[in-house]
C-alpha cells in the first residue's frame, strides 16, 4: 500500500510539491493491525533499496522495499520498528557499470540524525506541544516592512558554552537567549543553519540533514523549545537556509542511487569551484520538490518566522566563480541559470501563500534587479535583501584614519542612491569577522579610545541609515578577538568599562530604533529620508533627517566622522522649538569624553541647510547624535477679563 497518491506523485515531479516530508521519509505508524514504520525515498536509477538498521542487525540481506516505477520512489512498511530506531538506506545501482556499486545512505527527509561524526537517521516522532500561539497569531504585525527589525545573528555552538568548553543544548541556551536578546532590545535572532551538517567549521554551511536540527545541541523537541521559548518573550526566529549547495560526502545526497539524481551530470554546473561542493539541479522537478519542502517544513513544524536564503548570487550565474569556458551559456546566450531563478521565483511565491505573516530574505551580493520585489512584477519575490554594498563601503570609509576620510566621503555617501531599489537589511554579519579580518573594534583605526570612538560611531550611523539592522554576536560587547566557532564569546570583556559602553550603546540604539517610527516605518520608503548636509567633506561631518510618516515626528542624526570637536555647528531643521538630544554616543556613559549639547538645543529662526530654522550644536569627536523635536512651547494664557455687569 503507497503512501502516496497520484496527485503527489504528480505534484513531485512537477516540481511542485511542497509537502514531501509528510509522505518520504520514515514516518511511525500501522498496517494490517502491527506497529511499526513506513519508509519510502526517491531512488529512481537503483536496483534494490532495502532498511538496515538497529532492528535488523544492520543486515545486507534485509528485504528489499518495493519501487512504483512511475515515481521512483521505493516504499514499505517495517513491523516493530519504532521511535529512536538508527536506520540507513542500502541502495544497489543499476548504473554499476559492473564494478557492484553498493552505498549506505542517510535519508534525505529523516528528521533527526546521529551526532557526526557518525551519519544513521533516527526514526522520530515530531509531537510537541508549542506555547506560542499568541506570537504566531500576531506576528504579521511585527513582520510587517514597516516594523523595526533590530536582529541578532548568532552561531549556536559559540555563543556560549559549557564550563568545560563543551557544547549548551538548545534547552539550555533558550532561556538565557531569550533573556539577553530582550534585554538588548534585539526584535529577532537569526541562527546560522541548525540543519545537519558533518563538518562543524562549515558553521552549518555544508548541509546534508535538510529536515534535520543538529544533534551536537539536543533533540528535535529541544530546538522547537528554544524557538518556542523566543516566541514567548516576543522575539522573531530567523533561520539560514541553503539551497544552493550540499556537500559530496558519501552518505549524503551525492551520486545517492549511483546517479547524480540531486546534481548536475554536467561537471560544469555540478562543482562549485568556492567551496568543491556540489549543486542542485533545480530544472529537476524531484529536486525542486525536495527543496520546496525543505523551505515549508522549518516554516510549519518548527514556527520559523523568517528564511535567510544563503548565496542567491551564486544560483542566479551560471559563470559564478568560474573561469572562461567553466560555463556554458542559457539557452539564450546569457549568463543567467534560468532554471534557478524559476526555483526562486517557485519557493518565495509557495512560501507566502502558505502563511503571509513570514518573511523571506536574501543574501545576494550583486547587482541583480528585484530581488524584494513581486514575482508579478518580474522579481524574485524575496521579502527583504541583505545589503552588501552598505557593508563593505561602510566598513571600508571606516577603515580610513579620520584626518583622510574627507576624501572617501562618497563611500557613505552613494548608498542613498540607491537605498529603495530593494527592502534592505543591513548586515554587520559573521562572514565581516573571520577569515583574518579581524574583529569590528579591531578594524577601527586610532589609539583604543578612538577605536571605541568610531564603533560606537560606526553602530550609530547603521542604525541610523534607512532598512533593517543585523549584527553578528559580540559586536555588541566590542570584542577584540576574531570570531572562532571553536570558542565562545569574550563575555569577560565586560569587566571593562569601555567594553560595557558599547554594550549599553547598542542597547540604547535598539531602545530608540524601536521606539521611533521615524527610524523604522519608512525603512523601505524614499519619503523616509532627507539629506540635511551631506557636502561638507572638508569637516567630514554628515546630517539627515529620518522620518515615519506625516503623524510622526521626524528624527535627526549628525556624525562627525573626523578626531574634531566642532563648537557653534550649525545644522538646518525643518520645525522651530526644542530640539531634544535623544542619544549622543560620546556621553561618558558610553565611555566618550562627555561632550555634548546638555539634553538639547531651541531652534533659531535662521535658515540652513534649504531649511527655514536651524540650531547651533556642540559635535564631539568621533560622534553620532540623534534629535528629535521637543513638544511646543507653551504660549503664557491671557488672564480673561470678565465682562461688568450693571445690577
Amino acid at each position: 500500500m503507497s503512501r502516496l497518491s497520484d496527485q503527489d506523485v504528480y505534484l513531485f515531479r512537477e516540481g511542485t510539491h511542497s509537502r514531501l516530508h509528510e509522505r518520504l521519509g520514515a514516518h511511525l505508524g500501522s498496517h494490517e493491525g502491527r506497529s511499526g514504520c513506513w519508509f519510502a525515498v526517491w531512488a529512481p536509477n537503483a536496483a534494490r533499496v532495502s532498511v538496515i538498521g538497529d532492528f535488523n542487525g544492520w543486515s545486507a540481506e534485509a528485504p528489499p522495499l518495493t519501487l512504483t516505477e512511475e515515481s521512483g520512489i521505493w516504499e514499505g512498511f517495517l513491523p516493530g520498528v519504532g521511535h529512536g530506531a538508527r536506520y540507513k538506506y542500502r541502495i544497489d545501482s543499476r548504473f554499476s557499470q559492473g564494478k557492484g556499486y553498493e552505498v549506505d545512505k542517510t535519508d534525505p527527509f529523516a528528521f533527526f540524525r546521529e551526532e557526526p561524526p557518525d551519519s544513521a537517521s533516527i526514526v522520530w516522532d515530531l509531537a510537541y506541544d508549542w506555547s506560542d500561539s499568541e506570537w504566531m497569531q500576531e506576528r504579521s504585525r511585527s513582520h510587517r516592512l514597516t516594523a523595526p527589525w533590530s536582529i541578532y545573528e548568532v552561531h549556536l555552538g559559540s555563543w556560549k558554552k559549557r564550563s568545560d568548553g563543551s557544547f549548551l543544548s538548545y534547552r539550555e541556551q533558550a532561556d538565557e537567549l531569550a533573556r539577553y536578546v530582550l534585554d538588548m532590545g534585539f526584535t529577532h535572532v537569526e541562527l546560522l543553519p541548525v540543519m545537519e551538517h558533518p563538518y562543524y567549521p562549515s558553521w552549518g554551511y555544508q548541509v546534508t540533514g535538510f529536515f534535520a536540527p543538529t544533534s551536537r545541541y539536543g533533540e528535535p523537541q529541544d530546538f522547537m523549545y528554544l524557538v518556542d521559548r523566543l516566541h514567548r518573550a516576543g522575539i522573531g526566529v530567523i533561520l539560514d537556509w541553503v539551497p544552493s549547495h550540499f556537500p559530496s560526502d558519501a552518505h549524503g545526497l551525492s551520486f545517492f542511487d549511483g546517479t547524480y539524481l540531486y546534481e548536475h551530470a554536467d561537471p560544469r554546473k555540478r562543482i562549485h569551484p568556492d567551496w568543491n561542493s556540489l549543486e542542485f539541479n533545480y530544472g529537476r522537478g524531484e529536486v525542486s520538490s525536495f527543496l520546496l519542502s525543505s523551505a515549508a517544513f522549518w516554516l510549519d513544524r518548527y514556527h520559523a518566522d523568517a528564511l535567510r536564503v544563503d548565496a542567491v548570487a551564486s544560483m542566479l550565474y551560471l559563470d559564478y566563480s568560474r573561469k572562461q569556458g567553466g560555463w556554458e551559456p542559457n539557452r539564450f546566450g546569457g549568463r543567467e541559470n534560468l532554471e534557478a531563478i524559476e526555483f526562486l521565483r517557485r519557493f518565495n511565491q509557495t512560501a507566502y501563500a502558505r502563511d503571509a505573516s513570514i518573511q523571506t530574505i536574501a543574501e545576494e551580493s550583486t547587482a541583480w534587479p528585484m530581488v524584494s520585489r513581486p514575482t508579478y512584477l518580474g522579481g524574485l519575490g524575496f521579502g527583504m535583501k541583505w545589503d552588501m554594498g552598505f557593508m563593505h563601503d561602510t566598513l571600508a570609509y571606516f577603515k580610513e584614519a579620520p584626518q583622510h576620510r574627507r576624501f572617501h566621503q562618497e563611500k557613505i555617501t552613494f548608498r542613498p542612491m540607491y537605498a529603495f531599489s530593494e527592502n534592505f537589511t543591513l548586515p554587520f554579519s559573521h562572514d565581516e569577522v573571520v577569515h583574518g579580518k579581524g574583529s569590528l573594534l579591531n578594524r577601527m583605526p586610532g589609539d583604543e579610545w578612538q577605536q571605541f570612538a568610531n564603533l560606537r560611531l560606526l553602530f550609530g550611523y547603521m542604525w541610523g541609515e534607512p532598512g533593517k539592522k543585523l549584527l553578528f554576536m559580540g559586536g555588541e560587547l566590542g570584542v577584540r578577538r576574531e570570531w572562532s566557532h571553536d570558542a565562545e564569546l569574550e563575555w569577560f570583556v565586560l569587566d571593562h568599562p569601555h567594553h560595557q559602553g558599547i554594550q549599553s550603546w547598542v542597547r540604547d540604539l535598539n531602545r530608540l530604533y524601536r521606539d521611533n517610527p521615524a527610524l523604522h516605518a519608512s525603512d523601505c520608503d524614499p519619503a523616509g529620508f532627507e539629506w540635511v548636509n551631506c557636502e561638507n567633506h572638508g569637516k567630514s561631518v554628515l546630517s539627515f533627517l529620518r522620518k515615519g510618516g506625516p503623524e510622526t515626528k521626524p528624527l535627526l542624526a549628525v556624525y562627525n566622522f573626523s578626531t574634531r570637536v566642532y563648537h557653534d555647528y550649525r545644522v538646518g531643521v525643518p520645525l522651530g522649538g526644542r530640539w531634544e538630544e535623544k542619544l549622543n554616543s560620546d556621553s561618558e556613559h558610553y565611555g566618550g569624553s562627555g561632550q555634548g549639547n546638555l539634553g538639547g538645543v531651541d531652534a533659531e529662526e535662521t535658515p540652513a541647510d534649504g531649511h527655514p530654522y536651524s540650531i547651533s550644536l556642540t559635535l564631539p569627536a568621533l560622534a553620532a547624535l540623534f534629535f528629535t523635536p521637543g513638544p511646543p512651547k507653551r504660549r503664557p494664557r491671557k488672564k480673561s477679563q470678565k465682562k461688568k455687569t450693571k445690577n
